[in-house]
This record gives C-alpha cells, sequence and structure tokens, in this order.
C-alpha cells in the first residue's frame, strides 16, 4: 500500500509536495514503522500501544485519500484501489489488536 500511496501522490500538484503528498506519504508509511518497532518492544501492552498509533495513521491516510480524491488529485480507479487497502490495512490492524489484548 505504501509504495501504491508513493506512486499515485507522484502525479499529484507542485504545490502539494510539502503538504498533502507529503502528509499522506508519512502516514503510510508511519503504520508500518509502528508494527515493526511494537514488534521490537517488551510484553504485549507496548505492542499494543503501537498497534494503537499504527491504527490512527491508518485512519489518517483514509482521509487524506478522500481528500485528494475530492481536490481531484487521485481519480478512480486508483482512489477505489488505495481505500480498499486502506480498509483492509484497518481490519487487519484491528485482528491483530485484539489478539494481542486476548495474549494480554
Amino acid at each position: 500500500m505504501t509504495l501504491d500511496v508513493y506512486a499515485s501522490s507522484k502525479t499529484f500538484p507542485r504545490e502539494e509536495m510539502y503538504g498533502l503528498t507529503s502528509q499522506m506519504r508519512r502516514a503510510s508509511t508511519s503504520i508500518a514503522m509502528n508494527i515493526a518497532e511494537g514488534c521490537c518492544r517488551k510484553g504485549d501492552a507496548e505492542m499494543g500501544c503501537f498497534l494503537q498509533i499504527a491504527m490512527g495513521s491508518a485512519s489518517e491516510l483514509e482521509y487524506q485519500l478522500l481528500l485528494a480524491h475530492d481536490l481531484d488529485y487521485l481519480r478512480n480507479p486508483g482512489y477505489e484501489r488505495l481505500a480498499v487497502q486502506v480498509v483492509e490495512v484497518k481490519k487487519m490492524l484491528s485482528s491483530l489488536m485484539q489478539k494481542v489484548k486476548a495474549d494480554n
């Protein structure tokens, strides 16, 4: 999904380079980075905190995709593909959060 966000945002207007483009790229990379960091922490409680942060980043990306679509920076089917991907990531994160909580 992150690679798709990077590729899709290449076509955004130049004036968005430090705005929406940067925000979308940071949010998408933040998801995986927080999962990775959580895996290296001690205990399920800390892992759960990083998964919550990853979920927040996924929610930010979900809104940013909608905004990019509304601004006509991201058109169908690219928007639809990314929107489906971020929803799927959120479902996976939710399942992982429940598993970590159950193990705790």
